[in-house]
């Protein structure tokens, strides 16, 4: 196996990765609260403005999860309480890309390899494009 592209950037440190994480959950949960605000001062306090809090994160997160060896279903944790902490944990691993320091799934074994440049020890490299990631095959 031959080593990382030297185009590829270093991982990034625990404060720019928390900075970078921190951002995206902002940006998908202010939006959330924004959108929830203007249906319920249309229509009231009710279910529909309750779910649209929610709808802008499941997007997020089923888009999102793939990159992050998450199934684009556990989006659906935003419907009983645990979303906020999968999004969280996502947008952590999203954060390093294209590094991943955590256990690839065995159908993601294929696009990844382990890096072995001595900066990068411990991570995994993410060595072809995840534009054409599915992680949820029908069986």
């Amino acid at each position: 196996m031959s080593p990382e592209p030297t185009s590829a950037h270093a991982p990034r440190g625990r404060r720019r990765r928390a900075v970078f994480t921190g951002a995206m959950v902002l940006g998908v949960l202010i939006p959330s609260i924004v959108l929830r605000e203007l249906i319920e001062s249309r229509s009231g306090s009710g279910p529909a403005a309750d779910l649209s809090a929610i709808a802008i994160p499941m997007a997020a997160t089923a888009w999102l999860a793939p990159y992050a060896s998450y199934r684009r279903r556990d989006a659906l944790l935003w419907l009983v309480g645990p979303g906020v902490y999968v999004f969280s944990v996502i947008a952590w691993r999203l954060a390093l890309s294209p590094y991943r320091d955590w256990r690839p799934r065995p159908e993601e074994l294929h696009r990844v390899r382990w890096s072995r440049d001595p900066e990068r020890a411990g991570t995994w490299y993410l060595a072809t494009s995840s534009s054409d990631v599915d992680h949820t095959p029908i069986r």
